[in-house]
């Protein structure tokens, strides 16, 4: 009946020793209860599976080295912001990963290499929505994250 039994006990006793126990705030408490824990049940990821654990130093190492290359390209383009125009734009790229797990951790890597931000999934065809702060040429980007980051994730998590 209760997926998180231990759950629906701690929030309803915590409820009730923040409103005081009465039979109604009980009741309410045990229907709050009830239904977190159900909420819970529903949000509840699927189990990580990682096949090549052991490519994840190369993976940390990949995105160690483009975050500090990125953070010079876009201190360089701040600093010489006058003198030459960046190119900003939106790139739409479709991904064969279809683990949760492996797309949130390339959405943590994309968005936290400067000069690019993981806007938008579209989970209907699989693919990504970014914005890039200089689009010189959009194949590198994209070979850059299908060749680079999702083929190394689809190995580790497949």
């Amino acid at each position: 009946m209760l997926p998180y039994p231990i759950l629906a006990t701690c929030l309803l006793i915590m409820w009730l020793l923040l409103n005081g126990f009465t039979l109604g705030h009980f009741i309410l408490g045990l229907i709050v209860a009830v239904f977190a824990g159900w909420a819970m049940a529903s949000l509840q990821p699927e189990p990580i599976r990682l096949k090549k654990w052991y490519l994840l130093p190369k993976l940390f190492g990949l995105v160690f080295r483009d975050i500090v290359k990125s953070n010079i390209d876009v201190a360089w383009i701040i600093l010489r912001s006058g003198k030459r125009r960046h190119n900003p734009g939106f790139i739409t790229i479709n991904l064969e990963l279809r683990s949760q797990f492996a797309l949130a951790v390339l959405a943590v890597i994309l968005t936290s290499t400067p000069g690019s931000a993981w806007l938008e999934y579209d989970s209907n065809d699989h693919s990504v929505l970014l914005h890039v702060l200089d689009i010189q040429n959009e194949a590198v980007w994209r070979d850059t994250i299908k060749n680079r980051y999702e083929a190394l994730l689809l190995e580790i998590f497949a």
